[in-house]
């Protein structure tokens, strides 16, 4: 099965197990996952607009991870329990979920940062985390793309708005979430509403 699963260098690579738990056995090529996926993604979407959800709590976002890939992958929603060249350790993950959480909470209930802003460093500190062996980015950004019209904002376009090649809108996203990392979200803000 390795081989047409080739990840670039900013992407989350999956071990033997978890690529063993692709789900659909006639997936041959990589554009067909893709497709596959997207259409899993696209029906958690709608699931997710279809009515007010409490975004900021553990189970909401496990479940939407589930949603998001249970076509395709075993281990949906189930948080990693392997290292990655990305996000904290595994045996980190329930915790610092639950610190994001309470901080989300407070700066809600405490008016912290403007509504973007809120939404993108809750979507920064998910991707930060990283709890899931795949798939972190799409969910993130779709968590935040919630809580931000839980707030009364639009979805965000993430780099979208201009036509640009999915390639440039990729580098353009691994950029601003560097700056994030280095506490400049003015990057990430002006990325997500792009």
């Amino acid at each position: 099965m390795t081989g047409f699963f080739d990840f670039d260098a900013d992407a989350t690579p999956l071990t033997t197990v978890e690529l063993d738990g692709l789900i659909p056995t006639h997936i041959t090529l990589r554009s067909e996952l893709n497709e596959l996926e997207q259409r899993n993604i696209a029906a958690a979407d709608r699931w997710a607009f279809s009515r007010k959800r409490d975004v900021i709590s553990e189970p909401f976002l496990r479940g939407l991870h589930r949603r998001m890939f249970d076509g395709v992958w075993r281990w949906a929603g189930r948080y990693r329990t392997t290292e990655r060249n990305l996000g904290i350790a595994s045996y980190l993950i329930e915790t610092s979920l639950r610190q994001l959480i309470e901080d989300a909470r407070y700066w809600m209930a405490n008016s912290a940062y403007s509504r973007d802003e809120l939404a993108l460093r809750f979507h920064h500190r998910l991707v930060a985390i990283h709890p899931f062996a795949n798939g972190n980015g799409r969910w993130s950004r779709l968590a935040g793309d919630l809580l931000a019209v839980q707030q009364g904002n639009p979805r965000f376009t993430w780099g979208r708005a201009h036509l640009q090649s999915a390639v440039d809108v990729r580098r353009l996203y691994i950029a601003a979430l560097r700056a994030a990392d280095d506490h400049d979200l003015d990057p990430l803000i002006a990325f997500a509403r792009s």
